[in-house]
């Protein structure tokens, strides 16, 4: 059974750093997408990052530029650095997986992603 365990959430003033890490247990990294997403209060979930097992990256324009995905295959490890944080991307995190395609189809529907962990809390304060 495929498990998502993300990790690394904290609070953070605005212009600060920090790195999430999604630990995947039950499956090894061959053909997949995987991606974060975050969800803020009162908010639809949305998508932040994706990485492909091409190593193929994706991101949408609010994270372009200060947000890089990242694996360590020898860790089943999916990382997300978070870089230039501001306010508006306080939210829970999420990492997600599909093991559908060789990579990612370039649909960032929370739908398109059938694994999911249990989210790690992000606060940037002003």
């Amino acid at each position: 059974q495929v498990q998502l365990v993300e990790s690394g959430g904290g609070s953070v003033q605005s212009g600060g750093s920090l790195r999430l890490s999604c630990v995947v247990f039950g499956y090894s990294f061959s053909t997949y997408c995987m991606a974060w997403f975050r969800q803020a209060p009162g908010k639809e979930r949305e998508w932040v990052a994706a990485f492909g097992a091409d190593s193929a990256t994706w991101y949408p324009d609010s994270t372009e530029g200060r947000f890089t995905v990242s694996q360590d295959n020898a860790k089943n490890t999916l990382y997300l650095q978070m870089s230039s944080l501001k306010p508006e991307d306080t939210a829970m995190y999420y990492c997600a997986a599909d093991y559908t395609y060789d990579s990612c189809s370039g649909s960032w529907g929370t739908a398109d992603f059938g694994y999911w962990g249990q989210g790690t809390q992000v606060t940037v304060s002003s």
